[in-house]
């Protein structure tokens, strides 16, 4: 079955995940092929709006750990800086900087590397249901690669986020100004795309210079040079885990999927 479904319907392009069987985790074959469809949509002149979504109860539960890697034994510092810096810190920058209006849809839980994946779109709008965490501080990690944290939610509210581990919950995500909707469960996909259909009326050029000159306005105030530099500390944690157990992390997989439960 395809991790990522795509279709493109009245000049909006539909950008699905599609393993809701486990919560939409990310393999690195979901990320590739996310990021290929990411690209025709931006290659493509009949869209000229992009809604990212997901199948199933929940947006995504993160990377799927899962996943192939090498064995522990064999996981170096730079095997894991230079997938990082490409599949995660890298596809999200790419997608960020897609020079068409996106959208995010949002239900159930957004864990971690899910908010790596609604992060970059311009607009996020959220189910009542909607969850968005980042408990990797138990792992012994500062935060997920795309660190938009203090830009999305302001210092304290990150730090706090980052310091309990706790869920931001949809009503509270949109007060802080992270989400710009949030509807009953059963309307999300439909307010999402009459938002696109909204926006896909406007001339695709002054979209294109609006969203330029608001991404231009955060990185002049430091927004790319701080993702990059919180990068470069992301990886002193999967650095001081290698040295203390020589494991990326040093939470293992049964604590954090208890904590998430309990969140």
């Amino acid at each position: 079955m395809d991790q990522i479904l795509y279709e493109v319907t009245d000049h909006i392009a539909a950008i699905t995940l599609n393993r809701p069987e486990v919560a939409n985790a990310q393999t690195m074959d979901l990320l590739d092929a996310l990021d290929a469809a990411w690209t025709r949509a931006a290659e493509d002149a009949e869209v000229r709006v992009i809604v990212l979504r997901a199948n199933g109860k929940h947006f995504s539960a993160g990377h799927d750990l899962k996943d192939r890697r090498p064995a522990p034994g064999d996981l170096t510092l730079e095997w894991i800086n230079n997938t990082e810096a490409r599949r995660y810190l890298g596809y999200s920058l790419k997608w960020r900087n897609v020079p068409k209006p996106t959208i995010a849809a949002v239900q159930g839980k957004c864990i971690a590397a899910g908010l790596m994946l609604c992060w970059p779109c311009d607009l996020i709008v959220a189910a009542q249901d909607a969850e968005f965490s980042d408990p990797v501080v138990r792992m012994g990690i500062g935060g997920v690669e795309y660190h938009g944290h203090t830009w999305e939610l302001g210092p304290r509210k990150a730090k706090e986020i980052l310091f309990t581990g706790r869920a931001l919950m949809a009503d509270e995500a949109e007060r802080v100004g992270m989400v710009n909707r949030v509807v009953p469960l059963d309307e999300l996909d439909v307010t999402a795309r009459e938002l696109a259909e909204r926006i896909a009326q406007m001339p695709p050029f002054g979209l294109r210079q609006a969203k330029r000159a608001v991404n231009q306005t955060l990185d002049v105030q430091g927004f790319y040079s701080a993702l990059q530099s919180a990068f470069d500390i992301h990886q002193t944690g999967h650095g001081n885990a290698l040295s203390v157990d020589g494991y990326p992390i040093l939470s293992r997989l049964d604590d954090m999927k208890q904590h998430i439960k309990q969140s």
